[in-house]
């Protein structure tokens, strides 16, 4: 599958109603003075990543309308147990419930 596959395949998946497609950063290989880190030694995965795709509204059952908290193309963090994985291409990306985006990132 080829880049431009791969980037029409994201492009078409819509999540569903209260749920956001995120592509999670990269975890850290090297730190800031510059030593390598061996993949058994980073530990914990990010917990932030960029908005590919946001769902319709969520109605609750109280019949409050919640909003995504965010749009495609947002650098967001997440908690860190939250989201369904997913693999497309080898590559991990993540469902989240828009109640467990705790911070949108601004850029400066």
């Amino acid at each position: 599958m080829s880049k431009s596959d791969k980037k029409s395949l994201l492009d078409q998946i819509r999540p569903t109603a209260g749920y956001l497609l995120i592509e999670p950063d990269e975890q850290a290989k090297q730190t800031t003075s510059g030593i390598y880190l061996p993949d058994s030694a980073t530990g914990d995965k990010p917990q932030t990543g960029t908005v590919l795709a946001a769902g319709p509204d969520e109605m609750t059952d109280k019949g409050v309308t919640k909003k995504s908290p965010v749009k495609k193309g947002d650098k967001v963090i997440y908690k860190k147990w939250g989201g369904n994985e997913v693999k497309f291409d080898n590559k991990e990306y993540l469902f989240v419930k828009f109640e467990d985006v705790l911070a949108c990132l601004q850029n400066n």
